[in-house]
């Protein structure tokens, strides 16, 4: 036997061995044979795009029971302190929900505001950070080495400066290109810097499918920030250039505990330093009119997607309408047969995406998605003047969400996300109006028939990129 042939022998043994590696995992059947085509069509590749990808660590557990006990103590507290707290009958399924799933707690009498633009989120967030006496805690997964983040690094040196606690917490493939300089002199300014699972070999392949693509931001753990916005230039490019077009909560009272909470257990996954002192949760001032709401995080550690679960049971409770906003569209079945079942019943569902994504083969894996949702009653909305990155839901003028989770397999199963979920009425119909008045410049998919009825290989590459949905 030559050696090509020992070769080809031994590469052989590999694919099958690592097929099987696939298959006994047992995850959703779509997935594994996303990854088994993959793996036997694209030579040598595949089982390198596997082993960086695809292994799965969601029966890994990274933060022990008691750690977590100790970590959610505070916010506990704060909860029991809640001697008014009545929870909505239309929502105490989802609130129930979160509570069993992840002890995701609700708080009440909040004071949420809704920013759409970076225009206006980062000069809020740079004012309260000028406003910080205590702490600053910082969690995203892009800090851009550009004007904008060197202008709010800037910011954070100035507050360590006076004394203030600074954490930053980023993630080390959403920073990859950013040169660790940038971290470091922030660092050497006294600023408590952290990547967020670092990937170098021997466990590279382990760590690089698994981000932490949350965006939470507290400020002395009496306003916090939830969620899509990263600290780029892109997001201030100007309102009417193709900047990206983003929406994040501002949040003042006690919902910044769960905030909180979601934040040191982060800090506590990376630096394993316990933070629990009760400073971090100060008593917050309410509003008796504000809003109850939840913050949930999801992880590929935790036994259930929990964030996946919650858009489930708002899907299948609705009862007149349902609004997305999402820059990706590529469901998973389970979300994707809720969304038709929710039409099939007579509820009006709409999906706004944008027009033009940031990625062409996330745009043609979702081309598919949306023609389907389409045919089936969806009012499908590409949204024009900008890259839409914002991901948002509302639902029967009662319950809203936003956080960093996209509609797609790698936020609902892969990624650390972190979402607010809010059941305020108030709050609902203005995310409503934002999703109207964004659907003002949007193209429905219904007037694109090229879009509708595509020529063979636009089709058939839509279709190849699809199957792939899973792994994108």
């Amino acid at each position: 036997m030559s050696w090509h042939s020992i070769i080809l022998l031994i590469y052989q043994i590999i694919v099958v061995a690592t097929i099987i590696h696939v298959v006994l995992d047992n995850r959703q059947p779509s997935k594994t044979m996303a990854w088994g085509m993959v793996i036997f069509f694209v030579p040598v590749v595949g089982i390198i795009a596997y082993l960086f990808l695809g292994v799965n660590t969601r029966r890994e557990r990274m933060v022990s029971q008691r750690s977590m006990d100790q970590l959610t103590r505070r916010s506990m507290s704060g909860f029991i302190e809640q001697g008014d707290l009545q929870l909505p009958e239309l929502s105490r399924p989802v609130i129930d929900l979160f509570i069993n799933q992840s002890f995701s707690l609700p708080f009440n009498n909040n004071k949420v505001e809704i920013l759409t633009d970076g225009y206006d989120f980062f000069p809020s967030l740079l004012r309260d950070i000028a406003s910080a006496r205590d702490h600053i805690h910082i969690d995203v997964y892009i800090f851009e080495d550009d004007a904008l983040g060197r202008l709010i690094s800037d910011a954070l040196i100035a507050k360590a400066r006076e004394g203030v606690e600074v954490r930053v917490l980023y993630d080390a493939v959403g920073c990859w290109s950013v040169d660790n300089r940038f971290f470091e002199r922030m660092r050497i300014e006294g600023v408590e810097v952290e990547a967020f699972m670092p990937v170098r070999f021997p466990t590279f392949a382990r760590k690089m499918n698994y981000r932490n693509h949350r965006k939470i931001f507290i400020v002395d753990g009496r306003v916090g920030y939830i969620g899509g916005m990263n600290f780029a230039l892109r997001y201030v490019k100007g309102r009417h250039q193709r900047g990206w077009r983003d929406t994040m909560m501002r949040i003042e009272g006690s919902g910044v505990y769960s905030l909180q909470r979601a934040f040191l257990i982060d800090w506590y996954f990376v630096d394993r330093t316990q933070l629990s002192d009760k400073r971090y949760y100060p008593k917050s001032a309410e509003d008796a009119h504000g809003a109850l709401l939840q913050t949930v995080t999801s992880a590929p550690l935790a036994p259930y997607p929990e964030i996946m679960q919650g858009y489930l049971r708002i899907i299948l409770s609705a009862k007149r309408y349902i609004y997305i906003q999402s820059p990706y569209f590529l469901p998973t079945e389970t979300i994707f047969f809720a969304l038709k079942t929710a039409v099939a019943s007579g509820v009006d569902v709409r999906v706004m995406v944008p027009r033009k994504t940031d990625g062409w083969f996330v745009e043609w894996g979702s081309r598919s998605y949306l023609r389907e949702a389409q045919e089936a009653g969806i009012q499908i909305l590409l949204y024009e003047p900008r890259f839409l990155h914002a991901k948002t839901l509302v639902c029967d003028d009662h319950t809203t969400t936003c956080g960093s989770t996209n509609i797609d397999f790698r936020s609902f199963l892969n990624n650390f996300e972190a979402n607010t979920f809010v059941y305020d009425e108030a709050v609902a119909l203005q995310m409503k109006d934002i999703f109207l008045r964004d659907a003002r410049q949007s193209t429905p998919l219904s007037a694109l028939p090229k879009r509708l009825h595509p020529k063979f290989l636009v089709r058939l590459g839509e279709s190849v990129m699809r199957l792939l949905s899973p792994l994108l």
